[in-house]
């Protein structure tokens, strides 16, 4: 993905006072290692209190970046739709070889196929929101239990040690033109909460 499909989340973000920074990374060459370093270079330039929001397999990118890089600025995260304990769908892609994981790319037939089994360990606040709006290329290529965004199922974005799991009506795409997501998230960034105070 390019970063235009957030172009409307990151607009919405700037209206609640956040200077949103965009972090672009090859998917189809790169490894987890690389990107992560790479994603931490980024925070470190930014400032001493930076939010990180992750789409997907952004989401896995943000957790191993916290785990495996020292010294980043200080503030709060949020998972938007990601499989942090694996995805079938993109199991169910990789396994038609050899197109799947070349459809895939290298970073995500790796990571997004790896079971789960991943918990936050860090102090800084980690928030998730997932979609219940089944609309999406999962439910061709993949038997999702309900609920799912059509990719990406609840029970594969739940991480054990974050702060707070929150579902809404959107779909896997959707939720990044949501209204109600983009109220969710600025809530948590601001407070650490998706909970009107």
């Amino acid at each position: 993905m390019n970063g235009l499909e957030t172009f409307l989340l990151r607009n919405r973000l700037a209206q609640a006072g956040f200077a949103p920074s965009l972090f672009r990374y090859p998917s189809t060459r790169a490894t987890l290692s690389e990107v992560a370093a790479g994603l931490a270079g980024h925070l470190r330039g930014l400032g001493a209190s930076v939010h990180v929001v992750g789409h997907s397999l952004g989401g896995l990118i943000i957790l191993e970046t916290f785990e495996t890089q020292g010294e980043l600025p200080l503030g709060r995260v949020v998972l938007l739709g990601s499989p942090v304990q694996g995805s079938r769908t993109a199991r169910s892609i990789a396994s038609w070889s050899p197109l799947g994981p070349a459809l895939l790319g290298t970073l995500a037939a790796t990571e997004l196929t790896r079971a789960g089994n991943r918990c936050w360990q860090q102090a800084r606040e980690l928030g998730v929101i997932a979609g219940s709006r089944s609309a999406g290329i999962g439910r061709i290529v993949a038997d999702l239990p309900a609920p799912n965004d059509g990719t990406v199922s609840v029970d594969e974005t739940r991480l054990t040690g974050a702060n707070e799991h929150i579902v809404h009506d959107v779909s896997h795409t959707g939720m990044l033109m949501s209204a109600t997501v983009a109220q969710s998230l600025t809530r948590f960034l601001a407070s650490g909460t998706f909970r009107q105070t």
